[in-house]
């Protein structure tokens, strides 16, 4: 077979792929039917059409799972205060538990593809300590307005959350969620103490992961962020947790797992190793989801807010990269 024609051949599969992929819609989750299909379309497209596959690449880069809005609406919201908050044009869906004028509270941020009522686990127990409860849907996610997100988005929208009900007790953030905490406070997010779980640490890192995940070559990751990076609020490198964490003057307790698939503990130990006032709490078999809902950690937390040690301080100098002290 000539070589012209087995490119003839890969060109119209491709083509195919294509077709039909745009058909099911890239903004749909990733499961295991469509997500083979998308994941071909990307690899054989790659070569042929990369510009194509870069701006679809991109799409679903920014794009949540719809599964977000049909988890948060199924959630049961346990009687909170619901409102919406008018924020960059775009309405942002909060739950209050308790009255955070009134009483100390705890902030939330969930993670990517996630929404507000996940923390459910954790409000009697906060609550029970005398603790009111915020969280909200971040743009593109549960009940809120919006399409496309990104970690600069989830930051500054937690930054407006945060102003709008005042100085909180503590913020405590998920995965994405715990990055933006972390960003959030580096610039100026009013709160006493953060918990960031599982929190991702390096963009670009991210941006590798998602590569993989779609069979999209590397180098077409890489011009894929760099496309949208002039159009966000903070460059790549802003982003990255060792140019965040020591601007940050308030005690942390940073929890991750060992054997989290999703984000590396390595990102967590990055945090922990560069923000001065934070220990770090490791964990074995949790995951990167579970980890938030467990109950050794929500009481380790509660510890933490009640101001004691827990965890073990990461240290690093020009003789010993990294370690625990």
């Amino acid at each position: 077979m000539s070589q012209t024609l087995i490119t003839r051949l890969l060109g119209g599969a491709t083509l195919l792929l294509i077709l039909i992929a745009a058909g099911l819609g890239l903004s749909a989750p990733l499961d295991v039917n469509q997500g083979s299909l998308v994941r071909l379309m990307f690899a054989l497209g790659g070569p042929i059409a990369p510009e194509a596959m870069v701006a679809k690449a991109a799409r679903l880069f920014t794009t949540p799972f719809a599964s977000s809005r049909s988890r948060a609406r199924a959630a049961p919201t346990l009687g909170a205060r619901e409102d919406d908050l008018g924020i960059d044009g775009i309405t942002l869906h909060t739950y209050a538990w308790g009255d955070p004028a009134t009483q100390p509270y705890i902030l939330f941020a969930h993670g990517w593809s996630s929404h507000g009522t996940r923390v459910a686990r954790w409000i009697q127990p906060l609550r029970d300590a005398g603790y009111a409860v915020v969280t909200f849907d971040q743009a593109a996610h549960g009940r809120s307005g919006g399409i496309h997100t990104t970690l600069p988005d989830f930051t500054c929208h937690l930054m407006a959350v945060a102003k709008h009900y005042g100085p909180a007790a503590a913020v405590i953030g998920h995965s994405l969620g715990g990055a933006a905490t972390a960003l959030a406070l580096a610039r100026g997010m009013q709160a006493k103490r953060a918990v960031l779980i599982a929190p991702a640490a390096d963009p670009l890192a991210a941006v590798e992961r998602f590569s993989n995940l779609l069979w999209l070559a590397s180098h077409l990751g890489r011009r894929m962020f760099a496309r949208f990076e002039g159009a966000m609020r903070f460059s790549a490198d802003e982003l990255q947790a060792q140019h965040n964490a020591p601007r940050i003057g308030r005690p942390a307790l940073i929890v991750h797992d060992i054997e989290d698939r999703e984000v590396p503990w390595s990102e967590g130990e990055r945090w922990a190793r560069y923000w001065p006032q934070s220990r770090l709490l490791s964990t074995r078999g949790l995951g990167h989801n579970r980890i938030a809902d467990d109950e050794g950690v929500i009481a380790s937390a509660l510890r933490f807010l009640r101001g004691e040690s827990i965890g073990e301080r990461v240290v690093s100098t020009a003789d010993l990269p990294y370690g625990l002290a």
